[in-house]
């Protein structure tokens, strides 16, 4: 897709309190034959690529400095496809995961850009839907511990599972129990303190081979530094690394999209909510379009206006 090119001068997006990991590598072999030539992350979702979904959640919570980290073979795409993130009002940024080492690892591939910042790792994978208030709001508090975010879902055994106290306290997390202790599945959102680097750099691999981050989030979870906010009925949660997971967020992405003016992960329409984006430059980025239903429905957004209270008219970097 082409895409005009902001004004030159400068750093888009000063140095934030809070910046972003994109974590989309892996093998994606669980939806073999179909990432056998093009990744996971690019398989399309609906009417949109995989990756735009979690971006735009990024996005949505208000993090502007974002890290790409995928494999060798689909960073290319993945640089033709979002570019560096300019015209969104974002700074993107990739890097490589050679091989699969596990969540936790992003954030040892990621250690450098960090910095001294606070941190929102976010999987490829995910595709979340509703309100991001619970998001914005664990950004804008700043603290140097851990958030991690649950829902509640009918076979928690193929996820993270956190257990609850009688007072609703976290007391335990478990990586893909046979039994679980609760139905509160970790789904694929974290958000870390500047340590987080360094406590990932501790981590020895699992029988998987793999640095888990559940035992990054149990590290925090034993020394008091873990919040966990649990996401209710009015938020829709995806992990679509599997076919039945692909098929099922496509549908519902479709049912959302027919029922009201809007798109479902657009990174476009986020940047555009979030006031990084006036409206002379989605106009520009939607002119730049090939006729298309994607196309259309941008150019209604715009025709449209925002929704009362939708349109965030700032440029401050969190």
């Amino acid at each position: 897709m082409v895409r005009p090119t902001p004004p030159a001068g400068g750093r888009l997006v000063n140095r934030a309190q809070t910046c972003g990991i994109l974590l989309a590598g892996g093998l994606g072999t669980r939806l073999l034959p179909m990432t056998a030539i093009v990744g996971k992350h690019l398989q399309p979702i609906y009417n949109k690529p995989m990756i735009y979904y979690p971006l735009a959640t990024l996005m949505g919570a208000g993090v502007r400095r974002i890290l790409l980290i995928t494999t060798a073979r689909d960073r290319p795409h993945f640089e033709a496809l979002l570019g560096d993130g300019r015209a969104w009002g974002v700074e993107l940024s990739y890097a490589v995961q050679d091989v699969p080492r596990g969540i936790a690892d992003a954030l040892r591939i990621g250690a450098r850009f960090i910095g001294g910042d606070r941190v929102m790792l976010v999987l490829g994978d995910n595709v979340l839907h509703g309100p991001l208030d619970v998001l914005r709001a664990a950004v804008a508090a700043r603290g140097d511990g851990a958030t991690i975010f649950a829902c509640a879902v009918a076979d928690p055994s193929c996820f993270g599972v956190v257990e609850f106290d009688a007072d609703q306290r976290p007391i335990s997390l478990e990586e893909r129990p046979a039994r679980p202790r609760s139905k509160w599945a970790v789904i694929g959102i974290y958000l870390y303190g500047p340590d987080a680097p360094r406590l990932a750099a501790t981590l020895e691999p699992s029988a998987r081979g793999e640095l888990e981050i559940t035992d990054l989030n149990r590290l925090y979870l034993e020394a008091g530094r873990l919040k966990v906010h649990r996401l209710g009925h009015d938020v829709a949660w995806f992990d679509t690394g599997t076919p039945d997971g692909l098929l099922d967020a496509g549908n519902f992405v479709r049912a959302c999209e027919a029922r009201r003016a809007g798109l479902v992960g657009s990174p476009e329409e986020a940047a555009w909510q979030r006031g990084w984006c006036t409206d002379e430059g989605l106009a520009a980025i939607v002119d730049a379009m090939p006729p298309s239903a994607y196309r259309s429905a941008l150019e209604a957004r715009l025709r449209d206006g925002p929704r009362p209270g939708e349109r965030q008219a700032t440029s401050r970097s969190v």
